[in-house]
């Protein structure tokens, strides 16, 4: 298939992997560290059906459990890891972070999730891939590489005004021992500002949790009292206020909601639809 990418930002491209028989988008930042496994899917290279054609992540909206699991089958494959070492999330738009130990693979995928209301998680085991959902909602991507640990965590807009990002940052901090200035953090694909749009009281929040300065940055007021609103901005500004060096900080210039041909956007379809999903894991 030939995929002619939207992109919203020329400087900081995310590279489009062309794998057989999935492809996926990954992030040059991280890669080039040689230290982790990472990507975040597209809708291209499964085999579910439907409304949720063809790379459906999700067990939860009503596809068949064995597509699904197929598609992990070849999601682990093109990464060279095993589903069975994968730990799924439980989102429910909290900012909880779970630290997952060797006891939690394969957790979401061959054993049952013994938690819930978890939109993060931080690891220093080698070999589990992290594994969180979207259709809109940022996902962010962290590597410690001094102390060999990482994170992966959902930030939809309610996560995003509870600063998901630094609170992933301080459950790496007070576990690890990470310094946000040695951080590695990436901002995934999700709806950009041009598509996002949101009522006053969703724009009150971000301007109760942001300084005056950083309005103009995040949010548009259009003329219908409606306000455009920019989830990337907003995690970065939380990001660099949490510590982490600009330089160390990659921003997606891919929307779910430009590319929904490509993927899942739950601006564009609704429920009716599957869910993406971002892949983190230490190298072995």
């Amino acid at each position: 298939m030939n995929v002619i990418w939207k992109r919203k930002n020329e400087k900081q491209r995310m590279d489009y992997i062309e794998s057989e028989p999935v492809p996926y988008l990954s992030f040059p930042l991280l890669e080039k560290t040689g230290l982790v496994t990472q990507g975040f899917s597209t809708k291209l290279g499964g085999v579910s059906q439907g409304k949720f054609a063809t790379l459906n992540f999700t067990f939860t909206r009503g596809d068949n459990p064995d597509h699904v699991m197929e598609n992990y089958k070849r999601m682990a494959a093109v990464l060279g890891v095993s589903e069975e070492r994968m730990v799924l999330s439980y989102q429910t738009h909290t900012t909880n972070v779970r630290q997952v130990t060797e006891e939690d693979a394969g957790k979401g995928i061959v054993k049952e999730r013994d938690y819930k209301d978890v939109d993060g998680f931080i690891t220093d085991v080698v070999g589990i891939t992290l594994v969180t959902f979207y259709a809109d909602c940022v996902p962010l991507y962290f590597l410690d590489p001094v102390h060999k640990a990482i994170g992966l965590s959902h930030s939809g807009w309610r996560g995003t005004v509870k600063r998901m990002g630094a609170v992933t940052i301080d459950k790496m901090k007070g576990t690890y021992e990470t310094r946000a200035e040695d951080l590695i953090a990436c901002i995934g694909p999700s709806i950009c500002a041009d598509c996002y749009e949101v009522g006053e009281e969703v724009a009150l929040e971000f301007k109760n949790a942001f300084v005056n300065d950083d309005w103009d940055k995040i949010l548009r007021e259009k003329k219908n009292g409606k306000f455009m609103l920019d989830l990337w901005k907003a995690n970065e500004i939380i990001l660099k206020e949490a510590g982490v060096r600009p330089e160390n900080i990659q921003t997606t210039d891919i929307c779910t909601h430009c590319n929904s041909d490509y993927l899942f956007s739950h601006r564009t379809c609704g429920n009716e639809r599957g869910n993406l999903a971002a892949f983190l894991g230490l190298k072995e």
